[in-house]
């Protein structure tokens, strides 16, 4: 599909992909949702020898300070159960899809733009970062899924409090919580995300997917995470990378994995 919101580049295998639209702090309207889902549910996945992609925001004020509010004014009860109901879906793309997805927080990541970093597997934050789900300020709450990944990530009690008061934390504090894996000065926040795609690529592919898949499980309802690890450690067994990997740890070589 055509991207006007996003640019994306391609860097060894990695994607790169900017939200890009600085002047409104790169906020998710509609169109830069669709693009996303576009994103995420196509165009990425049919990309061949892929190690991962690297979520950021252009500029250094904000990874995505929210989400657009001007397209909130004519919401209604069914209208906002929609919305809320899109963009789910559209995160949900992101935490289930089969490579690595680490968020690069530059800046303010409030609101929708909180719970897109949430949905990403990793995140690596700038010194500056800060993160915040501040909805209540405007008599609403979180609908892109903030209010459930933000107890995963720093517990019932904290989370409760940082969504009832709209406070925002900055990039210290989420790595202390467990929000953020790094926090690194801005000049080194892309080459950590690239660094930690470019060891996971090193790893076997199938496997790589497969713990995406397990983790997701174990906050799954309809999932019992034990039985997907017992089939998923099945499945891993069976293929041809496992042979190669158990080949060259016994030979004391790199091993050379093929996806299969």
């Amino acid at each position: 599909m055509n991207y006007n919101n996003l640019h994306i580049q391609e860097e060894d295998g990695i994607l790169i992909v900017t939200i890009n639209r600085e002047k409104a702090l790169n906020a998710l309207n509609t169109e830069t949702m669709l693009e996303l889902k576009g994103l995420f549910g196509e165009d990425a996945l049919e990309q061949e020898n892929l190690k991962g992609v690297i979520l950021t925001g252009a500029g250094e004020k904000a990874f995505v300070a929210g989400a657009d509010i001007k397209e909130f004014l004519d919401l209604d009860a069914a209208k906002g159960a929609e919305m809320a109901k899109r963009g789910q879906e559209i995160f949900a793309l992101i935490e289930t899809f089969p490579r690595p997805v680490i968020a690069a927080v530059n800046g303010f990541a409030l609101g929708g733009g909180c719970e897109l970093a949430m949905a990403c597997h990793l995140r690596v934050a700038s010194e500056n970062a800060k993160f915040g789900q501040p909805e209540v300020n405007l008599g609403i709450i979180p609908g892109y899924g903030g209010t459930q990944r933000l107890i995963q990530y720093v517990g019932k009690t904290k989370a409760t409090e940082l969504l009832m008061t709209g406070d925002m934390i900055d990039a210290e504090e989420a790595h202390r919580l467990g929000l953020v894996n790094y926090v690194l000065p801005a000049d080194k926040l892309m080459d950590k995300a690239r660094e930690i795609i470019q060891k996971t690529a090193k790893k076997g592919p199938v496997a790589i997917t497969k713990i995406i898949e397990t983790v997701n499980a174990y906050f799954d309802k309809e999932e019992d995470g034990f039985t997907r690890e017992v089939k998923a450690f099945g499945h891993t067994t069976g293929t041809e990378d496992f042979k190669e990997g158990a080949s060259a740890f016994i030979e004391k070589r790199q091993a050379n994995f093929k996806g299969k």
